[in-house]
């Protein structure tokens, strides 16, 4: 027995000396190079940033998200109010992200920074919560929030509405480029909650009819700047 787990954990060590392919990739012996193998089971991210921003735009809108996209924070700031005025917003919960904060300062409603205190019943009073995140999935249209970068763990649970200020180096293709970001950006200091965002909340359980906002937002929004 002491032996098995002995060669268990020298394979172990020894794979984490390699670099792995992406999955459905593998390295070509001659060439060094990847190929293909198989389908692939997650869809392509793109190749460079542009081509990661089109399928990010396609995916979100898939998932019925709305992307607003923006030149600066001073357009940022314009683009939140002018939705904030159309939907009729009362008051809106915001974390404390110099970005996001930016932007709150120019609500036409009253405006909470919510990141000190854990308020259920004042969070679930207000309309929309504004957050930043840590990285953008192109290929899954996924938001990745943690609980150091969306002011906790509830301001993107609780209100009806999610937006999300981000920036566009902020997009990366694929889940591992997420999570490098992540780990690039905190180090040993990792927050103590990750989540991926896809799309606004939503359950098919009854009946199979797909209902909006059942355990979270009704409404996604991702304001992405540059």
């Amino acid at each position: 027995m002491a032996d098995a787990r002995g060669d268990i954990f020298a394979r172990i060590r020894e794979a984490l000396k390699v670099k792995a392919p992406k999955p459905h990739f593998k390295s070509e012996a001659t060439t060094g190079q990847p190929v293909v193998i198989g389908k692939p089971w997650l869809p392509d991210g793109g190749e460079t940033a542009a081509a990661s921003l089109a399928i990010l735009s396609e995916q979100l809108a898939k998932l019925k998200a709305v992307l607003v996209r923006v030149p600066d924070e001073a357009a940022a700031a314009r683009a939140v109010a002018e939705l904030a005025a159309t939907k009729q917003w009362r008051k809106v919960a915001y974390h404390g992200d110099p970005l996001v904060r930016g932007v709150a300062q120019a609500l036409p409603c009253p405006g909470w920074e919510a990141d000190a205190t854990f308020e259920k019943q004042k969070l679930e009073g207000c309309d929309a919560g504004i957050t930043s995140c840590e990285s953008i999935v192109a290929q899954l249209g996924s938001i990745l929030v943690s609980s150091a970068s969306s002011g906790g763990r509830a301001l993107s649970i609780l209100p009806h509405v999610h937006v999300v200020i981000a920036r566009v180096d902020q997009v990366v293709p694929d889940l591992a480029a997420a999570l490098e970001q992540v780990r690039e950006r905190h180090g040993e200091r990792m927050p103590s909650m990750l989540s991926f965002i896809t799309g606004p909340s939503r359950t098919g359980d009854i009946e199979r009819i797909l209902v909006l906002g059942a355990h979270g937002p009704k409404e996604l929004y991702l304001v992405l700047v540059g």
